[in-house]
């Protein structure tokens, strides 16, 4: 599994203090012991809606961490990842780790970076998630879990009623856009190119539709060995990240280039894209606990978990980092 340095200045900690107003807590940082580790393994997975981790570097190094490492991990893999230690932290969406604390697995949920990153998109004729009865309905990522609850929602039995298109092999972005599925669930930076391609329509956004846009999406994981071995260095990495996250709602224009010039993403436009349609200003005001009870609920119902939202909540979580910084971080 390889291990990717990024470049060296990726983001200068003048542009990102100039971008997002990043540069108000000297006294906080004079304060604190330096991080008991100056090593950091990041997921790199190219999935343009986790910016905030790729674009973290600098002030990463601005925290104390002269080796910062980013470590290709696909997005099912993540929380296997983080739990095998081969990473530190990554961010991850409650559908996909859900299980794995579930199943006792060391990993840590510190906070919430963002919401809605999906878009599902049916072929004409096709107007919502009930109407995909008999149909065939592609995604990339296995098994179809964030679908799975939303068919439950409306009446539907996931394994009887819809035909999945899993299997990477088969492209199933591809044969959505050939018209030889009925509907693809899409995250960045595939909406980009389904509208590039004119494919479709979208039928239910999670940035915008309920129950799903009062959620985050994107949450960060760490390793539980480490935040208990490392707690000043989690603070620093978790201030990092949240910074990180300021800036891509400030700056999108800066973030995209940043993705680009780093390697994180190919195209700027479609970075540029997600950046400006994935909201990315609302860590402060949305609930994490609340997010992490919603979809441990939603997976209990579906018989995907057997762990209460209370068990998840108490043994995979920890709030004390995320608590600090919202005050620190207030302005």
């Amino acid at each position: 599994m390889p291990i990717i340095q990024t470049r060296r200045h990726f983001l200068t900690t003048m542009a990102l203090s100039a971008a997002a107003g990043l540069a108000q807590a000297p006294r906080v940082l004079a304060a604190e012991s330096p991080p008991e580790t100056s090593t950091i393994r990041l997921v790199r997975d190219f999935v343009i809606c986790e910016a905030p981790l790729d674009v973290a570097d600098e002030l990463l190094r601005a925290e104390g961490f002269t080796d910062v490492r980013y470590v290709d991990i696909p997005p099912p893999g993540i929380t296997q990842a983080i739990v095998l230690g081969q990473v530190d932290f990554g961010l991850s969406f409650p559908v996909f780790f859900l299980p794995r604390l579930d199943a006792g697995e060391p990993v840590t949920v510190l906070a919430g970076v963002h919401i809605g990153c999906f878009e599902l998109f049916a072929r004409d004729g096709i107007r919502s998630i009930a109407e995909l009865k008999r149909r065939s309905v592609g995604l990339k990522v296995s098994p179809p879990g964030l679908l799975t609850l939303m068919a439950t929602q409306v009446g539907l039995d996931p394994a009887k009623d819809i035909q999945w298109v899993t299997d990477p092999s088969l492209k199933p972005l591809d044969l959505f856009v050939e018209g030889k599925i009925d509907a693809f669930l899409a995250f960045p930076p595939e909406p980009q190119e389904l509208r590039a391609r004119h494919a479709g329509h979208v039928i239910l956004n999670t940035a915008l539709d309920g129950p799903w846009s009062q959620y985050f999406c994107c949450m960060l994981l760490g390793n539980r060995d480490y935040i208990r071995n490392h707690p000043v260095a989690t603070k620093r990495v978790l201030r990092a990240i949240l910074k990180a996250t300021d800036f891509c709602a400030a700056e999108p224009e800066r973030a995209a280039r940043r993705l680009v010039d780093g390697g994180f993403v190919g195209r700027y436009d479609y970075a540029l894209q997600t950046l400006n349609d994935v909201p990315f200003n609302n860590w402060r005001e949305y609930d994490a606990e609340d997010t992490i009870r919603f979809y441990a609920l939603r997976l209990h119902e579906a018989g995907l978990i057997k762990s209460s939202p209370q068990k998840l909540i108490a043994e995979g979580t920890d709030w004390r980092f995320l608590n600090d910084l919202k005050r620190e971080l207030k302005a």
